[in-house]
């Protein structure tokens, strides 16, 4: 099964010049688990709900002078519509991750999550659990 086959198409993106204020206002509107950093419409990054609490709110600094380009993730991991989601799988385990952002031609086509692949492929989300989850299990 190919990666566009289960991805999202539907991208909410935000732009790296935009505040850590105007990406919390995204996630309310949107309801969505991460935004897509985009710099000249290319993707830059990912930030996430844990971003903006970790490197805005606990570091107490003001999300409405706070940049998104300060507190997103960097060195994002991407993936190609037509590769597997076997390889979008190995990916997220292999960097610790649950969202891939799709990629043609340097342009964001989609994204696709663990959730996803659960959802489309139930015998790879215990795959995924096993190979990721369990060894970082604390009792």
């Amino acid at each position: 099964m190919l990666v566009q086959e289960v991805m999202n198409k539907k991208v909410i993106m935000i732009d790296c010049n935009k505040t850590a204020f105007d990406a919390c206002n995204m996630y309310k509107d949107y309801k969505v688990g991460c935004l897509i950093v985009t710099d000249n419409g290319k993707c830059a990054g990912i930030v996430t709900e844990r971003d903006l609490i970790e490197r805005t709110i606990c570091l107490h600094r003001d999300p409405e002078k706070t940049k998104v380009d300060d507190i997103m993730s960097r060195d994002i991991k991407t993936i190609h519509p037509l590769d597997t989601i076997d390889k979008a799988l190995n990916i997220m385990s292999e960097s610790n991750i649950k969202k891939l952002p799709v990629v043609l031609n340097e342009k964001i086509v989609g994204i696709i999550t663990i959730t996803d692949i659960s959802r489309a492929r139930p015998d790879m989300s215990t795959r995924f659990i096993e190979s990721w989850i369990k060894p970082r299990w604390i009792d």
